[in-house]
């Protein structure tokens, strides 16, 4: 016979720890701060065509270098 808990959850939360907690503690909105940080920590992590080519040039002179001491 299976095992069923005593209080409702919802299936849609997927992971258990989400599925036992109640709904009003899930679907809570947030607030205009974290809404502010989380858009301004949006903009630091955008890469630019700068960085990029800096990535580029870090990567190919890794990869050059990696090759000429393997040969």
């Amino acid at each position: 016979m299976k095992r069923r808990a005593l209080v409702l959850s919802d299936e849609a939360a997927r992971h258990p720890f989400r599925r036992s907690l109640p709904a009003h503690v899930r679907l809570a909105p947030l607030g205009q701060e974290v809404q502010q940080d989380n858009a301004l920590a949006k903009l630091r992590w955008k890469m630019t065509g700068g960085d990029w080519q800096s990535f580029l040039q870090a990567y190919c002179a890794s990869l050059v270098a990696m090759l000429v001491f393997i040969a």
